[in-house]
């Protein structure tokens, strides 16, 4: 028993000696391939057995005869595991050199493939992890040069419809100095009404600065759709009746829901104003609402004529025009951008498509518990 345990003593020492000296070389070596460590830890997992042989065999408790086997045994062990390591070594390379090939195009416009040939479980694992980055990453440099695109026709628009009430402005006030008016009283409603195009281009740019900053202050409520609709028709009426324009919305359920009435009446008001704007006369916009599973959608439908197939996803995107704009001739593309601000701020979700001779705004709630 004494023999056996200072046998495993003289060889763990041994080993012990050839594994620290491994442990020096990785640290050396570092900064260099993989497949050198994984000659290296080869190197040590055999070199270890050879100097607790030697070892032993220095204690005395080894023949030279039986030294000279062990020392062949290990030598072709050694020959063969530097082999197999290096190949190892070279396949995980080879992997590894694919992927950083494949990760040049990292995040451009979903560019990212992972290799097609086997590799290791890690690294086939840290391909598919960076195939979704990737994916992410180019769909958010989408919706950013989305937003840019936006902001800069945005910039334009605001630009374009504020040197028309400006320049109008500065005409009459010019006129009114140089007393060459024979009716100030008409030229003062007219400045007046200038004026207020002005003030609501500006309100809504703010509205629509809080909602984009996150800044929008909700007060939200358990109110009834009939009365939020009611207000809205209410405060549009005038504009039907001018138009020529039915407005049907008196049959709205008096479902509840839990939302800011006055933002959302704001909502319904924008909603209202586009579909009365673009109803030919004798048209009728209908407004109407329904219960759906846990959610309540609201809807206005109009008889527009209906939106181009390829514009109904830009609709509500700031500054959005289109072909046939969504907005007043003096608005600057914002009513529906500031809409679905605010039923995305209440949890919802806004949505546009066309039916029978128009098109439906619908507006999806979540309903309260």
């Amino acid at each position: 028993m004494r023999d056996l345990l200072l046998i495993a003593l003289y060889a763990f020492l041994g080993a012990a000696a050839a594994g620290l000296l491994g442990a020096v070389a990785l640290r050396a070596l570092r900064r260099r391939s993989v497949a050198v460590s994984l000659a290296v830890v080869a190197a040590v997992a055999v070199s270890a057995m050879l100097a607790g042989t030697l070892a032993v065999a220095w204690a005395m408790f080894l023949s030279p005869h039986d030294l000279s086997v062990v020392t062949t045994v290990v030598a072709m062990a050694a020959a063969v595991s530097l082999g197999t390591t290096l190949l190892l070594g070279r396949q995980v390379v080879r992997r590894c050199r694919e992927l950083v090939v494949a990760a040049r195009g990292f995040g451009e416009d979903g560019a990212f493939e992972a290799p097609a040939v086997p590799a290791p479980a890690e690294l086939a694992a840290l391909s598919r992890e960076l195939a979704l980055s990737s994916e992410r990453l180019a769909a958010s440099r989408a919706r950013e040069r989305a937003l840019e695109t936006s902001r800069r026709e945005l910039v334009a628009w605001i630009s374009h419809d504020l040197r028309t009430p400006l320049a109008g402005l500065r005409a009459m006030s010019e006129a009114l100095e140089d007393g060459v008016v024979d009716d100030p009283a008409r030229y003062h409603r007219q400045m007046r009404a200038e004026v207020d195009r002005l003030n609501s281009m500006v309100t809504d740019l703010f509205e629509l600065s809080r909602i984009h900053a996150g800044a929008l202050s909700l007060s939200p409520t358990r109110v009834s759709l009939y009365d939020l609709v009611g207000d809205a028709l209410a405060g549009t009426d005038a504009l039907a009746r001018e138009h020529g324009v039915r407005l049907a919305g008196g049959g709205v359920a008096p479902l509840p829901v839990h939302v800011d009435g006055k933002e959302m009446t704001r909502v319904l008001s924008n909603l209202l104003v586009n579909a009365i704007r673009h109803t030919p006369a004798d048209g009728t916009v209908a407004i109407a609402a329904e219960r759906r599973a846990d959610t309540v959608v609201l809807s206005v439908t109009d008889a527009c004529g209906g939106i181009p197939e390829e514009d109904l996803p830009r609709v509500f995107d700031t500054g959005w025009r289109g072909s046939q704009a969504r907005t007043p001739p003096s608005g600057a593309g914002l009513g529906l951008a500031i809409v679905r601000g605010i039923v995305e701020a209440h949890s919802g979700h806004a949505a546009v498509h066309n039916v029978p001779d128009g098109c439906r705004f619908e507006l999806t709630l979540p309903a309260p518990g």
